[in-house]
């Protein structure tokens, strides 16, 4: 496909609009994607709205870049530097991108059921998933495995949190929850454990051991996914829960 041609040149199956219904948005090439929100590209006889697409992840890619990760923290002034990217296009794309953001921040009603590891990002993700410094939060449950509380325990530096079993299992207690599932972020948006993960992961385990609170898991968010050590790890076989 060329991206010189207009949209209304381009053959009905192949343009961007008509694929997505056709093939589903998840099938679209992120430039397609952009065309979309653009609508119309740079002035006549030149770019179409997906050469302008692609034309703007080209530029965003600079200093070897993801253009997702720049479009994630760009302003509008930054957007419009960019040749063909107006008030109305920068406007539309930061809208949609926020509204991507807050499709990561549903928060389930108290008493949900959270059993899985992406349940459990789900309640987090608010707190978590899109923040710039690391923090650690907590999913407090009851016997049942239904949400109790979520709450952030600790907040640290752009690369690393602190937290004490202590100051973990106290508002677990305060709170009255019998079992546990904890999360921090990795603002990078690597989801790769580190060493001092593990390491905290299994005094974590050996404490709610010792109080006979199970702590299910521990999860890692960042820019849109998660991780969860219970399954990528054998610390869970280390420590059993009895959960």
């Amino acid at each position: 496909m060329s991206y010189s041609l207009r949209i209304i040149d381009i053959p009905a199956n192949e343009r961007p609009r008509e694929r997505l219904l056709s093939a589903g948005a998840k099938n679209l090439a992120t430039a397609e994607l952009l065309a979309i929100l653009l609508g119309t590209g740079q002035g006549k006889g030149k770019l179409s709205a997906v050469g302008l697409g692609q034309y703007l992840l080209q530029a965003l890619s600079q200093h070897h870049r993801d253009p997702l990760n720049v479009l994630r923290e760009i302003t509008p002034q930054e957007l419009m530097t960019i040749p063909g990217i107006g008030l109305a296009k920068a406007t539309t794309i930061l809208a949609a991108i926020e509204l991507g953001k807050r499709t990561f921040q549903f928060r389930p009603d108290t008493r949900a059921l959270v059993d899985t590891p992406a349940a459990a990002a789900a309640v987090l993700s608010h707190d978590l998933m899109w923040q710039a410094q690391e923090r650690f939060a907590c999913v407090m449950l009851d016997v049942k495995n239904c949400l109790l509380a979520s709450q952030v325990i600790t907040i640290g530096t752009a690369t690393e949190t602190l937290i004490h079993p202590r100051e973990l299992f106290r508002e677990v207690i305060r709170q009255g929850a019998t079992k546990l599932i904890v999360a921090h972020n990795h603002p990078s948006g690597n989801l790769s454990p580190s060493q001092e993960d593990i390491a905290l992961t299994r005094q974590l385990l050996q404490a709610a051991q010792f109080l006979k609170i199970p702590l299910l898991d521990h999860l890692i968010l960042g820019k849109g996914d998660h991780l969860s050590l219970r399954s990528q790890t054998d610390l869970w076989d280390e420590h059993p829960q009895g959960d």
